[in-house]
């Protein structure tokens, strides 16, 4: 049967996690009380913080009785972590804390499967909670109150936390027809294309899309690594300029990696490669402030990447390609790579895209199995995204 984990640090919030526990019982629901405190709590819990703490690779004593409240705190979050992806009988995960618990806490949701139903009730969950959320599907609650000692107002937020999560563990989703999902990346100057593509496939495919913005690109990945993709068709690589020239929106340097490791049917392109992205323009690095700048909107910034950027962006490109051993096809619109890369337009320089052209093929170890495929057309245009869907037909049907 599975089970609402119901996790908290005891030592400090053991009144909150017995009423908070209570609450979620009382819909039904079975429950495992779990303290993943650092010190000794007076408060009974079906799993202790030492329990959890054996679970460090260097032992309990790595985890409890240490003077360094961060190191502590950091090595509490990896025991919990594999603490619970070792159990089978997760239904649902709700956790109460404050700076320390909600950094332990997140790190374990953080490694569930997305759809396991996560919610955090903390009192940082009002700021930017992109630490502790990250690319998860984690709900982030206010606790409003500080969690220290029940109050008239907290009671409500923690019976309010505690029938949501009853909800989403008692009538967990119907993920409706299966059918193989495919990932793909789109930016808003490669949307043409990437729902040209998505409307072709979708009959047969169930069409995750993910804006490039560092983030989807990962989400990506990690679904694939997760076995939950069928292949890749990544028209917006976008995010690897802003990783290599200090934007905003980032890759990691594990970009592909995915594509790599999983060995899927991947076809790629070079979408939106003709910008670095920064906030308002205000926020643009002052050596950059003379380049071609284009005000997105009043919020985001792009600059133009030069014909050096981006070679360099062409070869690291065709570096991590290099390292993908599976069905791959890097598809390369010669008219343009964005909506703003196009006759006319702001971004529009041909010998800039002939450098990253020119850098991706010379890079790229073409074997049988890896291909450039050059296509004289602008990434935008329908016979563009008709030969993106028709080459990963070809070589997810093989």
């Amino acid at each position: 049967m599975k089970r609402v984990y119901v996790v908290g640090t005891a030592d400090t919030k053991g009144e909150e996690l017995t009423f908070l526990a209570a609450l979620v019982e009382a819909r039904g629901l079975p429950v495992v009380r779990v303290d993943v405190g650092t010190r000794p709590s007076t408060f009974e819990m079906d799993i202790t913080a030492a329990e959890v703490a054996a679970l460090h690779p260097d032992g309990a004593t790595a985890v409890l009785g240490l003077d360094d409240r961060g190191t502590a705190i950091a090595t509490m979050g990896t025991a919990f972590s594999r603490f619970i992806v070792s159990r089978e009988d997760v239904g649902a995960v709700i956790g109460l804390g404050g700076g320390g618990g909600t950094s332990i806490i997140t790190v374990g949701m953080r490694m569930l499967p997305y759809g396991v139903p996560k919610l955090m009730v903390s009192t940082l969950a009002s700021g930017d909670v992109s630490p502790y959320v990250d690319i998860s599907d984690i709900v982030m609650m206010p606790a409003v109150t500080d969690i220290a000692g029940l109050n008239g107002l907290s009671r409500v937020i923690l019976h309010n936390a505690a029938e949501a999560i009853a909800g989403m563990a008692a009538h967990p989703a119907d993920r409706g027809e299966t059918k193989p999902a495919i990932g793909l990346t789109m930016f808003g100057v490669t949307t043409p294309c990437v729902t040209a593509v998505a409307e072709r496939l979708r009959e047969d495919y169930d069409c995750m899309v993910f804006h490039a913005t560092g983030t989807g690109g990962r989400t990506m990945e990690k679904l694939a690594d997760s076995g939950m993709l069928a292949g890749f068709i990544d028209i917006t690589t976008t995010e690897v300029c802003d990783l290599l020239f200090g934007g905003v929106l980032p890759a990691t340097e594990d970009r592909f990696g995915a594509v790599a490791r999983t060995r899927l049917p991947y076809v790629g392109s070079v979408g939106a490669l003709d910008m670095v992205n920064f906030w308002a323009p205000e926020t643009v690095p002052p050596h950059h402030r003379t380049r071609n700048l284009y005000k997105h909107n009043p919020n985001v910034t792009l600059m133009r990447t030069t014909r050096e950027e981006c070679r360099a962006i062409g070869e690291w490109i065709g570096n991590k390609l290099n390292a993908c051993e599976g069905e791959i096809r890097f598809l390369i619109p010669e008219k343009g790579v964005s909506a703003l890369d196009i006759e006319g337009g702001a971004f529009f320089d041909p010998e800039a895209d002939a450098a990253l052209f020119m850098a991706i093929e010379a890079t790229v170890r073409q074997t049988e199995r890896r291909r450039i495929v050059p296509l004289p057309l602008h990434i935008n245009d329908p016979a563009f995204a008709e030969a993106a869907a028709a080459t990963f037909l070809e070589i997810h049907h093989n």
